[in-house]
């Protein structure tokens, strides 16, 4: 006869409620979860399976599955004398309480600051290309070719440092468009731009590490250093880029630099050579140089002047990791992006990160070699260069129009984005929120400081996406947004 405790337990069964789940699957689920919190306690006979399927009207063959499947996992034991719950450390007791609030995560992980990922195909989100003007057609017919080349080896992993083709392309494009100097076996693909940062932080710096980081500065690297354990040192930017005090070179040299030069983010500044020189005599031993080289590919002051070189190149055997990634020039779901390290740095890095990371997207790369070998990357940015220069000449203007602060626009000079500095208020992260009521994205300026400070009060504007045609109307969009954030926090009109 069967106990009460089991009855109880086993009632469900006799429940038609669960639709479309089999009872052998519900016999199963039931026992084993019983088992698991301790009502059915180690040494618990169970009833035979002849008498089970008769006591809840199933087929026997229904009870022997679920028998079997918890025995095969170790929750049942079977003998001459019938079957048994087994005696598991499990069963003493119910499951630990679930943790709640910021204890999910680690110290490291509860410090790092929250970025926000609304829509970023609206405008004016930063950091985006058209993607509409992207050549499709033609990178269709690259991935269908690379498709009809594989192998099943060659779609487990690609190989350590990347698919070679693609590692000689993006040296001879580095060379061409940025004075990089490398060699193919420099350079290493990864997943994104961000798992470069990651890699730097994990493998050039041991935690508690200093890391000099630009202020305002790149949310996603900042976090890619936190989350390695690093304490990061906020360094202030002005117009020629990062701007260390004489002292802190002294007080707290960094194991880590990150720099991006050539377009900084979000200010818009480009490093001074002055700078850029200074910085590579300055690493003190053991510290290395990240060179992030940011929004580098469109020149808006000398339409198709080369940009500075890549301070990698200004010293190729330096301590530099040139870090980029194809997401902007491409499209970023491509999630491709690549290190170049110094010709004494290969072998050990490489090592390091054949091990740290696996390599994928075996057609992506090839697609992309010959996308890069054929100079169709390098046709696609010369067209968009003039489009992306008049729709930022459109947004100058039409923030001059609304605001009536020229002064207060900030970069211009590369890029894709352009910042409005709103020393008076009202509140950018309350403009943002109206402006996302209005179909309008932006970037509060303070999210990109540390500590989030007042000081950079301000809109991060791309125009990426943005039609030239729409732009004046959506920054009376933001004038609508800004005149609603001022009215809600109670500041004068």
């Amino acid at each position: 006869m069967m106990s009460l405790d089991l009855e109880l337990i086993l009632g469900p069964l006799r429940d038609a409620a669960d639709v479309g789940e089999p009872r052998q699957s519900r016999l199963y689920r039931l026992l084993k979860a019983s088992i698991l919190d301790g009502r059915l306690a180690p040494g618990t006979r169970l009833p035979a399976s002849r008498q089970l399927a008769m006591d809840f009207r199933m087929a026997r063959n229904g009870v022997l599955f679920a028998y079997q499947q918890l025995l095969a996992e170790g929750f049942l034991d079977a003998d001459r004398q019938g079957t048994r719950v087994a005696a598991l450390p499990l069963a003493a007791g119910p499951a630990p309480a679930p943790l709640v609030g910021q204890e999910i995560l680690s110290r490291r992980g509860r410090q790092l600051p929250r970025i926000d990922r609304s829509d970023a195909s609206l405008p004016f989100a930063p950091g985006i290309a058209d993607l509409n003007a992207f050549p499709w057609q033609r990178w269709a017919r690259l991935l269908q070719q690379a498709w009809g080349e594989v192998s099943a080896r060659q779609l487990a992993y690609t190989e350590p440092g990347g698919e070679p083709a693609l590692r000689r392309a993006v040296a001879a494009f580095l060379s061409a468009r940025r004075g990089v100097a490398c060699a193919p076996e420099q350079v290493f693909i990864v997943a994104g731009g961000q798992v470069a940062l990651d890699a730097c932080a994990h493998l050039l710096a041991d935690e508690g590490d200093t890391v000099w980081m630009e202020e305002p500065g790149y949310p996603h690297a900042r976090n890619a250093m936190l989350a390695a354990g690093l304490r990061v040192r906020s360094v202030p930017v002005d117009q020629d880029g990062m701007a260390p005090a004489e002292d802190l070179w002294r007080t707290d040299p960094p194991r880590l630099l990150f720099l991006t030069p050539s377009h900084q983010y979000p200010l818009g500044s480009v490093l001074s050579l002055e700078r850029r020189l200074a910085f590579l005599n300055r690493l003190t031993p053991g510290g290395w140089l990240i060179e992030d080289d940011y929004d580098s590919d469109f020149n808006h002051v000398q339409p198709g002047a080369r940009p500075l070189p890549a301070i990698q190149g200004l010293r190729p055997d330096a301590p530099v990791i040139y870090v980029g990634t194809f997401s902007k020039l491409l499209y970023p779901g491509l999630r491709i992006g690549y290190m170049v390290v110094p010709r004494w740095a290969v072998t050990a890095l490489g090592e390091a990160i054949g091990t740290l990371y696996r390599s994928g997207r075996c057609v992506e790369q090839r697609a992309l070699a010959r996308f890069l070998d054929s100079g169709e990357l390098t046709r696609h940015l010369r067209r968009m260069a003039p489009v992306y220069r008049a729709r930022q000449q459109a947004l100058r203007a039409a923030l001059g129009a609304e605001f009536g602060t020229p002064e207060h626009i900030l970069g211009g000079q590369a890029g894709l984005h352009l910042v409005l500095r709103l020393p008076d208020g009202p509140d950018d992260v309350a403009v943002v929120r109206a402006a996302r009521e209005l179909g309008v994205i932006a970037r509060p300026l303070s999210s990109y400081y540390a500590d989030g400070t007042a000081a950079g009060n301000g809109l991060v504007l791309g125009y990426g996406v943005a039609e030239e045609g729409r732009i004046p109307e959506l920054v009376a969009r933001l004038r609508v947004a800004s005149t609603t954030a001022r009215s809600s926090d109670g500041s004068a009109p």
